[in-house]
This record gives structure tokens, C-alpha cells and sequence, in this order.
């Protein structure tokens, strides 16, 4: 009898499906839901750019689609296939992504007395209006309870769940006092397919919990009343109305109803794993192991590496966690990333690039990548910062932005993407010099995501840069992988290295640094970092007249 499994992946503007065959790694079915609700499924507010909401009925209808398009695929690929030997389902989400619900679990927006409000929706991930609050949780942490932002990093983000909550209490009291509690978007949908909506009765995973909550079992949990009091007595109040306990995506979040079974095809009372965040899924898919770095390349980065959790490991300033299973068993889970890579690369093509380049946004894409692969590095004399929509690694600064230095009268735009680029490398960079310098080695980089498979030329120059051979995950679908090796996995009846070795697989073209422009690299990197520095650490004191000079010694000796 055959074993399969079926992971949903939940991203910024889409969900997906993967159904796969456990003992094979035979993927047989997967199924793509574009978000029909506002911009790219983004919901927005034109007088607030850092508004980003979504609703959460397109998440339901977009399960139905995805699940039962992907049993319509394996039928049609495998003949005699038998959805009644799904074994388990897994699912991921982007996060932050805090959910405001009833005493029921229904989202408010579901609601019709709040249909109509965007506070009352889901706060996505890069909803990013909470920034003053973060801010104000850095700083009554760090005099209070610092041990807290220890965990993650040392700044807490707008990103992340106090933050947008307390955002929510400041701006619409009452979307906060109808929400019962709140739940993050990875719990709620195993609680709606396992019919264990209700608050209490939620599994929260300690993916989410850990890296963004600021829960630790260390301290029993959630921050302590006082703190929260301390920010407000309303998020006080509302602590007891979470969660007290949170769990490994190895843990069954319940069974599949009777009712979600007959809407998906599935075999009641199958297991449903604890959900978990996209990335910290893609790592598991991609097949993280110590000493390796997972990095999923998208419209942002996350960037997971795990260390066994009998290691000796201290807190690591600038990262967004470290939280004991939140990754695999019985490991620490490191999280680090970049709040935009691809959608700068996007924003560029769509608003800068010249139609000289070609009719279409693929046709330019193409056609820079074609030039930049003929130039050398720095032989464009240009350097830019990676912070288009704020940096999550190491400076954890929404307010930072972007920048290119180095142009001239005769700068191309396709030299421009060159050093957009490098700009993302040279952060990846300084994230893995960050984990190195707290004895996290990173001796390997698996990467993952549409931007892996597609630019030959980007990995090549990421290679260069990080100085490490690059290996891309064979699946195009890591994130959703994972999820359904853990919908597997919490069963019992399998193992997770089990599933991993049959499942888990690179591609075999490898992308190895070339020494020559390593060493050019080395030398352009001071040059960000001095830019990086300057710009975002307040205590930073230096010089930046040489910068444009050494870049244009570098040019002319690249171009000589």
C-alpha cells in the first residue's frame, strides 16, 4: 500500500498544494490559488502605504481548490491512486500573520458587523503600521524584561504579533475589544480543518509562538502579565484569553473532520500537524541539517539553519529567533532573512527599466540578465543597500530604505540590477557572518524558491559572495514539502529522517565561487559595509569620502 501526504503552502499573494509519495518523493499532484481578494490578494489603504490585510475567506476557498486539484492531478498521473491513502496533512503560512477572532474562532472579518472594516482582517506578515509600537516594546523590554528580546535577536519588529495587536487596540478599539483572542494564520487553518477553532482548544505551534511572540517555556510562556501590562493593561487582560502552552509541527493539531473530508476528498480523522511559518517548513523540505543554510528566495528572503539542541548556543543579536524545535526535533531553530529581495528586483523592472529592454516584464528580466552576465564585478563602479522595504537582518529597521551609489550620466539599467543584486548578497552575507561570529558554522547553502531555479547569473554572483557552493533544492515546492512531511510525520507512523532521505533532494548543478571575483567581492563588501553601517547603527562613527573614489578605482582596474 502506498503513503502519501499533502502539505499547503500559504504565501503572500497565492496558496498551494503538494501531494507526494512518501516513499518515492514522487510529487503528484500540486495546484496554485491565486488570492481573488484586493491587489495580488493584498489588502491595502491608499493613505498608508505599510498596510498590507488579507481576508481570510479566500483561504478556505483556496483550500478546497488547491486539495482537491491536486487529487484530480494524482489520479491522472498515477492510475489506481487511492486518496484514502493520504496519511496526513501539514500546513504553512507566512508570519507574523495575527488573525483577530470571536469566542469561536471566527475571523471577525467573517463577521458581518466587521465585513467591512480592514482592522478587523488578517494582518499579513508585511503589514508593517506597527512600527512606533515596536519600537516602544524594544525599548520597555530592554528596561524591563530583557531576556525577551534576548530570544529574538534584540529588536522586535513591526512584523511581528505584539506589535500589530497593539497597533490594532491603538487604532480601532473596537475590532480589539469584539476579537475574544487572536490567532496567528499557521494555527488557525489546522484548527478549522480539525474543527478545534475555538481559542482554547487551538494548538499554537512554537514556530510562531517562539520566534514572534516572545514565548519561551523558560519563562513560562508568554510574556508575563506585568510586561504586557506594562505596555497596556488591555493586552494584559488579554493574555489569559491565548494560549499557555505551544508545540512542535511533529504534533498532530487534531483529526479531519467529517465535514472538511467530504469537501476535499479526503478520509476522515486523518492527522492534521501543528502549522508552522513558510520558511521554517522550506528548510525542513529542502532538508536542513547543522552546518547548513537554508535560504527560500522570493519576493523576500528567510534565511533557517538549525544546531542540535545539547550545543552550547547563546542569544545572537539581530536574528529573528532562536526557538527550540521550531525547525526539527530536538534542534534549535535559527531564523534570520531580508524584507526584500525579489520584489526589489520587481520594482525596479516595473517602474525603471526602459521598454528598450523589451515589451514585457519577463522579456526584461531576460534581457538585463543577459547583459550583466557579460560584465565583471564591480565593473559597473556601482553599490547599493538591499532595505527597499526595511531590513529584518541584523539591523531589524523598518524605517531604513533604500539606496544606490555610483551612477553616472552613462549607467544602464541592466548595471543597476547588477548591484541590486549584489546589494541582497553582500546582506545575505553579513546575516551568515552574524551567525558565524556566535558559532553557528555554515558550511553549505541550500537555496530554494523561483529566483534559485530561474537567474543562473544571481546564484552565480550569490556564490561569489558568500564565498560557499549554492545547491538548489530539486523540489520547486520546499515550503509545501515540508508541511506535508510533518503531515505525516505527526502520526507516528513515520519518521521525519525517514521521510527526509526519501523526499528531500538537490538538483546537480552546483554553483561553486570562482576566486578571482571572490576577491573583488571581498573588497567591494567593506565598501557596503561601511555604507551599511553608516546608514543604520546610530552609534556608528567613520568617514564615507573614499567610498565613491575606491569604487571607481575598482571600475577602471575591472574594466582595464
Amino acid at each position: 500500500m502506498s503513503r502519501y501526504a499533502i502539505g499547503l503552502d500559504y504565501g503572500t499573494n497565492s496558496c498551494r498544494s503538494l501531494l507526494v509519495d512518501l516513499d518515492t518523493g514522487e510529487e503528484l499532484g500540486s495546484v496554485v490559488f491565486p488570492y481573488p481578494s484586493g491587489e495580488l490578494g493584498i489588502l491595502t489603504d491608499p493613505s498608508d502605504p505599510n498596510v498590507a490585510r488579507q481576508q481570510p475567506r479566500d483561504y478556505l476557498d483556496g483550500m478546497v481548490a488547491i486539495i482537491t486539484g491536486a487529487i484530480e492531478q494524482a489520479r491522472a498521473a498515477r492510475p489506481g491512486f487511492d486518496a484514502a491513502e493520504v496519511i496526513g496533512i501539514g500546513v504553512d503560512t507566512t508570519g507574523s500573520t495575527p488573525i483577530p477572532v470571536d469566542a469561536e474562532g471566527t475571523p471577525l472579518a467573517l463577521t458581518r458587523a466587521f465585513a467591512d472594516n480592514l482592522n478587523a482582517h488578517v494582518w499579513l506578515w508585511k503589514d508593517h503600521t506597527a512600527h512606533a509600537e515596536a519600537a516602544a516594546i524594544t525599548e520597555i523590554a530592554a528596561r524591563m524584561r530583557p531576556q525577551y528580546l534576548a530570544k529574538c535577536g534584540g529588536i522586535y519588529s513591526s512584523e511581528w504579533w505584539w506589535s500589530k495587536i497593539w497597533r490594532c487596540l491603538k487604532v480601532d478599539p473596537d475590532v480589539f475589544a469584539a476579537a475574544h483572542s487572536w490567532v496567528e494564520h499557521c494555527d488557525w487553518l489546522p484548527a478549522v480543518l480539525t474543527g478545534n477553532t475555538r481559542p482554547d482548544l487551538v494548538k499554537r505551534g512554537v514556530c510562531s509562538a517562539g520566534h514572534k511572540a516572545m514565548y519561551a517555556r523558560e519563562w513560562g510562556g508568554l510574556p508575563d502579565v506585568e510586561f504586557l501590562a506594562a505596555l497596556d493593561p488591555a493586552l494584559a487582560d488579554l493574555r489569559g484569553r491565548l494560549y499557555e502552552e505551544a508545540f512542535p509541527s511533529d504534533t498532530p493539531a487534531g483529526a479531519l473532520t467529517e465535514e472538511w473530508a467530504e469537501k476535499l476528498g479526503l478520509k476522515a480523522g486523518i492527522p492534521v500537524a501543528v502549522g508552522a511559518f513558510d520558511a521554517h517548513m522550506g528548510a525542513v523540505g529542502a532538508g536542513v541539517q547543522p552546518g547548513t543554510l537554508v535560504k527560500i528566495l522570493g519576493t523576500s528572503t528567510c534565511d533557517i539553519t538549525v544546531l542540535p539542541n545539547s550545543a552550547t548556543l547563546g542569544d545572537v543579536p539581530g536574528v529573528c529567533g532562536v526557538v527550540d524545535g521550531s525547525v526539527l526535533p530536538g534542534h534549535f531553530g535559527i531564523e534570520a532573512g531580508q524584507s526584500a529581495v525579489g520584489d526589489i528586483f520587481l520594482w525596479f523592472v516595473n517602474h525603471l527599466v526602459p521598454d528598450s529592454y523589451g515589451a514585457t516584464v519577463g522579456e526584461k528580466f531576460t534581457e538585463m540578465e543577459r547583459r550583466l552576465s557579460q560584465s565583471k564585478p564591480g565593473e559597473t563602479g556601482l553599490l547599493a543597500l538591499d532595505w527597499n522595504n526595511g531590513n529584518r537582518t541584523i539591523l531589524v529597521d523598518v524605517r531604513l530604505t533604500g539606496l544606490i551609489l555610483g551612477q553616472t550620466l552613462h549607467t544602464e539599467a541592466h548595471e543597476i540590477y547588477r548591484a541590486l543584486i549584489e546589494a541582497t548578497a553582500f546582506g545575505a552575507l553579513t546575516i551568515i557572518r552574524r551567525m558565524e561570529e556566535h558559532g553557528i558554522a555554515i558550511d553549505r547553502v541550500v537555496n530554494t524558491g523561483g529566483l534559485s531555479i530561474k537567474n543562473a547569473t544571481l546564484m552565480q554572483i550569490y556564490a561569489d559572495i558568500l564565498g560557499r557552493p549554492l545547491q538548489v533544492a530539486a523540489s520547486e515546492q520546499t515550503c509545501a514539502l515540508g508541511a506535508a512531511l510533518f503531515g505525516a510525520v505527526c502520526g507516528g507512523s513515520v519518521s521525519l529522517d525517514e521521510v527526509q532521505r526519501n523526499c528531500c533532494r538537490v538538483r546537480d548543478l552546483e554553483y561553486r565561487p570562482i576566486p578571482e571575483n571572490q576577491t573583488v567581492y571581498h573588497e567591494i563588501y567593506a565598501l557596503y559595509r561601511t555604507l551599511h553601517d553608516a546608514f543604520g547603527v546610530a552609534e556608528w562613527q567613520g568617514r564615507l569620502s573614499h567610498v565613491m573614489k575606491e569604487l571607481i578605482g575598482i571600475r577602471q582596474r575591472q574594466r582595464a
